[in-house]
């Protein structure tokens, strides 16, 4: 079965660092593209990075400079530094990946749980 897992949320204080990882797993040929999104509290998902299969990364606006996507064979990370309060959300793995049949299945994790106290 194909899946993502996203693991690393957690509480930190304003200011502070969090990595977030997401490990891919299955029968793949090839991530395609691979994007963290967020949902805050109350709000929308909203789109946060992504990074394609030729490692060109994008950023939304509010983090640009502060949150820097990488990815390594089946793992992507997030590291978010200088968080703020207003990155509190769950955050989300969403990756289109080649696999045997579908040549861009789509696929979201659970979630992860990001607070950022003030």
């Amino acid at each position: 079965q194909v899946q993502v897992v996203e693991s690393g949320g957690g509480l930190v204080q304003a200011g502070g660092s969090l990595r977030l990882s997401c490990a891919a797993s299955g029968n793949i040929y090839r991530i395609n593209v691979v994007g963290w999104y967020r949902q805050p509290p109350g709000k929308q998902r909203e789109v946060v990075a992504f990074i394609s299969s030729d490692d060109s990364t994008n950023y939304a606006t509010s983090v640009k400079g502060r949150f820097t996507i990488s990815r390594d064979n089946k793992n992507t990370y997030l590291q978010m530094n200088s968080l703020k309060a207003d990155d509190t959300a769950v955050y989300y793995c969403n990756a289109r990946l080649w696999v045997p049949g579908n040549r861009n299945l789509e696929v979201w994790g659970q979630g992860t749980l990001v607070t950022v106290s003030s």
